[in-house]
């Protein structure tokens, strides 16, 4: 099992967190917002946001909703944090639900959760009216986060923090007293998918409290560091790594506005720490290797990377320094990138590290509060997603002859199982405890876990001989033009696969690069690149068939794709 390599603080649950680390960063900003005046910020205290919790928490209580399910959606805010430890600290049960889902199916989720309370922004005004109408869910409650007084019982939650703040004033000590039994379920999450196919994942304090202890014993981050929060708030990664772990430590929050203005809020709020998935920082990566070329610094700064790396041996860094013009275009204060959800490209870790970022790859899913094993402070091998956490023993179920087996994990942040579905968990976590990943992986001598790709969505040819889709996308993605691909095997007649790949290219890239819009004619270009990418594998792994788009893929809101669509798309 690996050792933690740094000391980190011991919570038994999320209220413990918040009372212990609230005395230890009380003055220290916890949010970060604009103001209309122009680099001038509003900021939120620890302290103050700890006090806005437990003020809602009481009035939460005052209106009948101790121990009951009560459901959180809307855009990345302020509110949305609120609400979420205030549902979760003493209580009830918080339900997170995807912002991105069309009102049928959030319909459908506040059905499945029987949650008897919501809280929800104003784009969501018009589903929660048709709810309330329909009378076919057992919602009491609903809150507004953007209504300054209650409405047509409605309520809102700023009006509610107020309440709670004076019952507290008054001697009220329900929430603040609330004891948490960690063990039992207290956040429901919904994987993603279509709500028919969506699981609802039960987790504890102790499945959560358990992965942020080994987060801070691998990753380092403290009260001067400021996160961006840009991946939905309702996620598990977004909502452990990048708002529960800063809280934490003390650290400071910002909003993204989108993502067209990452890289100005970037540099507006001299972020310090970000976490998103892969295909973000990928192109990110493209992006500071296109301006040094057009810039023609490329050949120095290829030379600044081998005399850097050379001095790194000898304890002497200085890449900040080196390449201060790439990191000031970058605010002049970002140092830690955390990349999970999906593989991420060998390339943009190695260049980023090379020029004096510190990039990690990480790995889990919902089930396991999410993550699994990440690249730390002391130990990273580029291409794997680390070792596995403190907490949790790992192994491989089934390898091949080349090691490759299903991923399985064992610990204190593997889910409870899923609500309602005694047959899932049964098919998921077995007999001994351990979590069936779906994943397919390979450890090495030394523990580092390389992931080759899903079970589900492996291509297993007539020979034998298996085929991971996403690893050839990796490498087609890499060709210049290319945004990203999705690689599939269309059935033939003889029973056997044809690897085929559906592109989608960049408009502007291919046009700067070859002056081409004609589609056949780009489609071309696009092909004799394949043919390179065939030229550096074993032929059965060659792509035969390629198909162009600039329309982009069909993905989930962390931006996996949706391959069961896709495949309808290219098969129909």
């Amino acid at each position: 099992m690996r050792k933690p390599v740094h000391e980190y603080m011991k919570f038994t649950d999320l209220k413990d967190m918040l009372n212990k680390t609230g005395e230890k960063y009380a003055n220290r900003p916890a949010y970060i917002f604009k103001t209309q005046e122009e680099n001038k910020f509003r900021e939120i205290t620890h302290k103050e946001f700890r006090n806005q919790v437990n003020s809602l928490g009481t009035a939460l209580i005052d209106i009948g909703l101790k121990n009951k399910r009560i459901a959180v959606i809307s855009e990345n805010r302020y509110e949305w944090a609120v609400a979420y430890l205030a549902v979760v600290t003493g209580t009830g049960i918080v339900v997170p639900l995807d912002k991105a889902l069309p009102n049928n199916e959030i319909e459908n989720l506040i059905i499945r959760s029987e949650v008897e309370a919501i809280f929800y922004s104003k784009k969501y005004d018009e589903v929660m009216n048709e709810i309330k109408e329909k009378k076919n869910t057992k919602v009491k409650c609903f809150i507004s986060m953007d209504l300054e007084k209650e409405e047509n019982n409605i309520y809102s939650e700023n009006e509610l923090i107020e309440k709670g703040k004076k019952l507290i004033e008054k001697g009220n000590r329900e929430f603040l007293d609330a004891k948490i039994n960690a063990e039992e379920m207290s956040i429901m999450l919904f994987t993603s998918g279509t709500t028919a196919m969506s699981k609802a994942v039960m987790l504890s304090h102790k499945n959560i409290c358990t992965n942020l202890m080994d987060i801070a014993a691998t990753i380092k981050v403290d009260e001067n560091d400021r996160f961006l929060s840009f991946l939905p708030l309702h996620h598990t990664f977004e909502c452990t790594v990048g708002f529960l772990y800063p809280v934490s430590k003390g650290s400071a929050i910002a909003f993204c506005e989108g993502i067209r203005h990452i890289a100005d809020n970037i540099k507006e709020y001299k972020i310090t720490a970000m976490i998103s998935v892969p295909i973000l920082f990928e192109n990110m990566y493209k992006k500071v290797i296109k301006g040094i070329e057009k810039k023609g610094k490329l050949e120095t700064v290829q030379k600044g990377i081998k005399i850097s790396q050379i001095l790194l041996k000898f304890g002497i860094d200085i890449r900040k320094k080196l390449f201060k013009e790439i990191h000031d275009n970058l605010g002049g204060k970002l140092r830690l990138l955390v990349a999970g959800g999906a593989a991420l490209d060998a390339e943009a870790e190695k260049g980023f590290n090379q020029l004096g970022f510190t990039m990690y790859q990480g790995y889990g899913l919902t089930e396991s509060s999410p993550v699994i094993a990440s690249e730390d402070d002391k130990y990273r091998r580029i291409g794997s997603i680390g070792k596995a956490f403190p907490s949790l023993d790992v192994k491989i179920l089934d390898a091949n002859e080349e090691g490759i087996g299903e991923l399985l994990a064992k610990g204190d942040s593997i889910m409870i199982g899923y609500y309602n579905n005694e047959e899932a968990t049964k098919e998921t976590i077995d007999s001994e405890g351990w979590l069936h990943t779906g994943d397919l992986a390979k450890i090495d001598k030394d523990g580092y876990i390389f992931i080759c790709g899903r079970k589900k969505f492996v291509i297993v040819l007539k020979n034998g001989k298996n085929i991971y889709p996403e690893e050839l996308e990796a490498l087609v993605n890499k060709i210049e033009g290319v945004q990203e691909s999705f690689v599939y095997g269309k059935p033939e007649e003889d029973g056997d696969y044809k690897i085929c790949a559906k592109i989608v290219y960049d408009k502007e890239l291919i046009q700067e690069k070859y002056n081409e819009e004609d589609e056949e004619k780009i489609k071309e270009i696009i092909w004799q690149e394949v043919k390179k990418v065939n030229k550096t594998m074993p032929a059965y792994k060659y792509i035969r068939k390629i198909d162009i788009t600039n329309e982009p893929l069909i993905k989930t809101t962390t931006q996996k794709i949706k391959r069961f669509e896709e495949i309808k798309t290219v098969l129909n």
